[in-house]
């Protein structure tokens, strides 16, 4: 069974340096599921040769535009090759007035049916399950409300003694009350915004540093971390890698169009 991440988009706020805006996509055993779409999404799924079509369930994580913009874009994509199987869209209440808006401006009525989930950010909730993954969203600690999620395979094959599972903290500031969440998780994507001379921008901004997103992964004890969402401000990650991993050794740039097996 495929359990693999590819990562689409890592920076923070605006695209710069060569880098893009949060998405991620995981392939779980050819089922795929977008998680956050920034702007310039479905440019990237076509640069990585990924059929949008293909994607069944979409995660969003708050409403900051560096985490959606790119929605309306990518489903108006589909509705023009001619979708015509349902979408599920996961996301803050909120974005179904602001999609209607979008739609009635442009006059547009979607072929496929769009089915939205509206998410839940005071607690740990089930948000799909299936005979082989089950998807649970979790509260972080942002300027607004905002969900991670985590992934987990169930019944893996024999060959796999461990379920597999990959876990996605975007916009937050250190907070271990996620730990339970995402406790041994196989790989977890973490924030990391900025360096720890600026952990004082990074706590008024409710960011996370890398040396901060360094330290839950040792703490939840996952087996990888890969660290993104990074500021304009750092043209070379490298930095940012080698302060988190003096705390945590087995950490991972995202860097766009990697694939990561879990």
């Amino acid at each position: 069974m495929t359990f693999s991440l590819t990562v689409l988009g890592s920076n923070a706020a605006i695209p710069a340096n060569n880098r893009n805006l949060s998405a991620h996509l995981l392939n779980a055993n050819e089922r795929f599921f977008l998680i956050d779409c920034g702007e310039g999404t479905q440019f990237q799924l076509r640069r990585y040769h990924i059929s949008m079509q293909r994607i069944k369930r979409i995660f969003i994580s708050h409403l900051h535009g560096d985490h959606f913009f790119g929605l309306i874009g990518l489903l108006n994509s589909m509705h023009l090759l001619g979708r015509k199987e349902e979408l599920h869209l996961y996301a803050p209440p909120a974005l179904t007035e602001i999609l209607d808006i979008q739609m009635e401006a442009s006059q547009t009525t979607l072929n496929f049916p769009l089915l939205f989930h509206p998410l839940r950010f005071d607690q740990y909730d089930l948000l799909y399950e299936d005979g082989k993954i089950s998807v649970h969203s979790f509260p972080l600690k942002h300027s607004i409300p905002t969900c991670g999620f985590i992934f987990r395979e169930k019944n893996p094959p024999r060959k796999i003694p461990v379920a597999r599972s990959y876990a996605y903290c975007s916009d937050t500031a250190y907070c271990e009350q996620i730990i339970p969440y995402i406790s041994e998780a196989g790989l977890l994507y973490h924030e990391a915004t900025f360096m720890q001379d600026l952990a004082a921008i990074a706590a008024d901004k409710l960011h996370a540093t890398a040396a901060e997103a360094a330290a839950i992964a040792l703490k939840a004890g996952v087996k990888k971390l890969l660290i993104g969402h990074f500021s304009a401000r750092y043209e070379d990650i490298e930095p940012l890698l080698a302060e988190a991993r003096s705390v945590f050794p087995e950490t991972f740039p995202a860097e766009e169009g990697i694939i990561v097996n879990i």
